[in-house]
């Protein structure tokens, strides 16, 4: 294929946090675009953006949208994606979604690059992104279970508000405000908008992200354990998550207990594999208190690691902290890694 061919992106949701890191990554990375569209609801088309400093009006997205477009990406939300992503790979584009709606599909590849890059020759036109959480997780554990070998991943993660999206980061100001005020504070969104009860999320944790299943967990959680199975090929790995939203801004973090298969292996030989692995930062120097953050690793691309430690009780027992942007690598940097990597290799 020739490099010098430029393609038709369209953008669905461009309004959003994720759609807007989206088109700055798009930028950022000069990927080749000879034509862009911005699809958004009924309610923000006739609005206009700037991409490469040039206006661009958003317009509604509908199945015709996608006439002439090759590459579709998606973070409007799974209904949007379920009703439209059908729609564009009727019309030839190749949509890669943002959303929960086609993760779990059997004929859908679930793409990390760094993990399993080679699933995406086999998509049938759609490509999922995984959820943030997920991905930063797997991204930081491939390295290691791909020499190791891996028995078990134990995760428990402290999230960012954006990950609900720009109300809920609003939200999160306007509580702060009010609680430093001493006034009462309102909560109309988090920890999800649509359940039953809502809890303040300034100066507090909130354990539940997503709904509640029937088993306990709640549907992030489930995210979390199903989508590391179907990425790396593994349906018998064994993973429990517990999600947790703090009161941030930008950046997921996540303490990993990881059980490997390898005996005797030490500290150092785990962090090589890591500072080696593309895609990966280690910082990780106690002496110095050199470790990962939520803010030293928003708006970077990559993802952090440190606080590396062997499990006091099991041989084969690791202990990692994880820290990535959740809307850069967690969303729009591994989605256009996805359509990067499919434009190098011919996959369209």
């Amino acid at each position: 294929m020739s490099q010098s061919r430029t393609f038709h992106v369209a953008v669905v949701g461009a309004t959003g946090a994720v759609g807007q890191k989206m088109l700055e990554t798009l930028e950022d990375r000069d990927f080749p675009i000879g034509q862009l569209s911005l699809l958004s609801s009924s309610r923000s088309a006739g609005k206009k953006m700037t991409f490469k400093g040039e206006e661009i009006t958003l317009q509604e997205a509908k199945p015709e949208s996608f006439e002439n477009v090759d590459i579709a990406l998606f973070s409007a939300g799974g209904s949007v994606s379920k009703k439209l992503a059908p729609e564009a790979v009727k019309r030839g584009a190749l949509v890669i979604d943002n959303t929960s709606a086609y993760r779990m599909a059997e004929d859908v590849p679930l793409v990390v690059p760094e993990v399993n890059e080679a699933d995406i020759e086999k998509h049938k036109g759609i490509i999922a992104n995984p959820n943030c959480s997920t991905i930063q997780m797997v991204a930081a554990l491939e390295p290691i279970r791909k020499t190791l070998g891996m028995e078990r991943v134990i995760v428990s993660t402290y999230q960012a508000v954006s990950g609900a999206g720009n109300e809920a980061a609003e939200e999160l100001r306007e509580q702060s405000q009010a609680f430093l005020n001493g006034e009462d504070l309102e909560a109309n969104i988090l920890p999800v908008g649509g359940d039953k009860r809502h809890f303040p999320i300034a100066f507090n944790a909130l354990p539940q992200i997503d709904m509640f299943q029937d088993n306990g967990y709640t549907f992030e959680e489930m995210k979390m354990i199903n989508e590391t199975k179907k990425i790396m090929h593994m349906p018998e790995l064994s993973v429990a998550a517990t999600c947790v939203r703090l009161p941030f801004f930008t950046s997921h973090a996540e303490s990993v207990y990881i059980e490997v298969e390898k005996a005797g292996v030490s500290v150092e030989e785990v962090k090589q594999l890591l500072a080696d692995a593309p895609g990966i930062v280690l910082e990780d120097d106690p002496s110095t208190q050199t470790y990962p953050t939520p803010l030293s690793a928003a708006e970077k691309r990559d993802v952090f690691v440190g606080r590396i430690r062997k499990d006091l009780d099991n041989d084969k027992g690791f202990h990692l902290w994880v820290v990535s942007d959740n809307l850069l690598k967690g969303a729009a940097w591994n989605s256009v890694q996805i359509a990067e990597r499919v434009v190098a290799n011919d996959w369209l």
